[in-house]
């Protein structure tokens, strides 16, 4: 089945989808959320298997995006 015609990604899929390391998801869903981490997407698990669904992802990533430059941030 073609990854953009599933609702709910694996974590390989999930790491494709929004271009982060398949360690990046377990760590952040074994560590929760900590300072100055990226928090995980959003994650349900059936079973033993954990799966993402795309709209968690596409809110996910649309939260993470910056709206100020990163050298101006400590200016605020």
């Amino acid at each position: 089945m073609n990854i953009s015609n599933k609702r709910a990604l694996n974590e390989q899929e999930t790491s494709l989808y929004i271009g982060m390391s398949r360690s990046f998801l377990r760590q952040s869903r074994m560590d929760g959320e900590r300072a100055n981490r990226t928090i995980a997407p959003p994650f349900i698990k059936i079973g033993r298997a954990v799966r993402y669904l795309r709209e968690d992802l596409d809110n996910w990533l649309n939260s993470q995006r910056k709206l100020v430059h990163l050298s101006q941030a400590g200016e605020m």
